[in-house]
């Protein structure tokens, strides 16, 4: 018997053809389903297994970088607003350092304002520190007057309290003043309350620690103790009589048991001088005045404060206090000349 073989059937349809087909018989479904009114939410629900959580993703990624967007903008403006606050800083600062300088300088003039006061016998020059000599002393330096201001060789120099030194030398709109700290310096001074002689003399160790010493003091009853007064003598060849020196801080009996020797508190600032007033008249002038030193003005207070290194603070010392409207006093500008500081031309 003779089998028969059979041959397999097969369709070969090209991939356009397939997905053409696809598209028609899911498009049937759709509209049969639709005409039918078979429900549709089996479908709803099987997409939005697929779509929401496909959505939330997107919304997620756009939160973050939306957030980032302002984050960088929000860095951005705070960049900008520490630099305005960094411009308004350094404005204030500028400011306020200009009013310190203002108030430092106030007080300057007014201390030389109560001195030129204390000293009124005598004519005198207000100038200007505008060079020294290397260190941290005021030793030697110079002045931004000169002969053409009326200032000579010898003129007594000055400022704070009192006396700070002497011209040395003199041009046309300069000169040069040695102060009382300096190694080479010597005044002839003495005790206000009992008139003794002795020679002070610099000592740039000592002034570290604000003091000069002195020495060929006669004093054989023991009077002078520590807060005595001392000024210029009256037989000093070079500085005029009475002008403050300090106070006496210790006193040292000699090897000889005759004379004495000891330290004086300066009440200068030998490290920060910036102003002075010239006396225009030397001691050996025959207009000179004559003076007599402020005698009975010794305290127990000097002396407790000359033996501790110190000395007393007055009223108008630029670290006290002091009545604000005294600034303002009505020969204040009157007697001192703006050019006398802020003269642009020193030579």
């Amino acid at each position: 018997m003779k089998k028969t073989r059979l041959r397999k059937f097969r369709i070969h349809l090209k991939s356009k053809h397939l997905l053409v087909l696809m598209t028609l018989l899911i498009g049937s479904a759709a509209l049969t389903i639709l005409a039918s009114g078979i429900s549709t939410a089996p479908l709803q629900e099987g997409a939005s297994l697929v779509i929401v959580p496909f959505e939330k993703s997107l919304e997620r990624i756009g939160s973050f970088f939306t957030a980032i967007h302002d984050r960088l903008r929000t860095v951005q403006e705070l960049l900008l607003e520490n630099e305005e606050l960094r411009a308004e800083l350094d404005s204030l600062t500028n400011e306020n350092n200009k009013l310190i300088l203002d108030r430092e300088e106030y007080a300057r003039l007014k201390a030389m304002y109560e001195l030129d006061k204390e000293y009124s016998e005598f004519p005198k020059v207000a100038a200007r520190i505008i060079a020294k000599d290397p260190g941290n002393w005021y030793d030697t330096f110079m002045i931004n007057r000169g002969s053409r201001d009326g200032i000579r060789v010898n003129n007594n120099v000055i400022a704070g309290k009192g006396l700070i030194g002497i011209v040395t030398e003199v041009g046309d709109s300069w000169a040069t003043v040695r102060t009382i700290i300096d190694d080479s310096s010597s005044v002839s001074a003495m005790t206000v309350s009992t008139q003794d002689n002795f020679i002070v003399h610099g000592d740039l160790e000592l002034i570290d620690e604000g003091k000069l010493k002195f020495e060929q003091l006669y004093d054989v009853d023991g009077a002078v103790t520590a807060g005595e007064r001392v000024v210029t003598s009256n037989i000093s060849e070079n500085y005029v009589e009475g002008l403050f020196i300090g106070y006496i801080n210790e006193v040292v009996q000699d090897s000889n048991n005759l004379t004495k020797t000891g330290t004086i508190v300066s009440p200068i600032d030998f490290a920060h001088l910036k102003n002075v007033l010239v006396i225009t008249i030397n001691k050996q002038d025959d207009s000179i005045p004559v003076t007599a030193p402020l005698a009975g003005e010794n305290s127990q207070t000097d002396q407790g404060n000359a033996a501790s290194g110190s000395y007393p603070e007055d009223s108008d010392n630029e670290g006290g206090e002091y009545d604000e409207a005294e600034y303002y006093e009505e020969d204040y500008e009157d007697y001192y000349d703006e050019d006398y500081y802020y003269e642009e031309d020193y030579y």
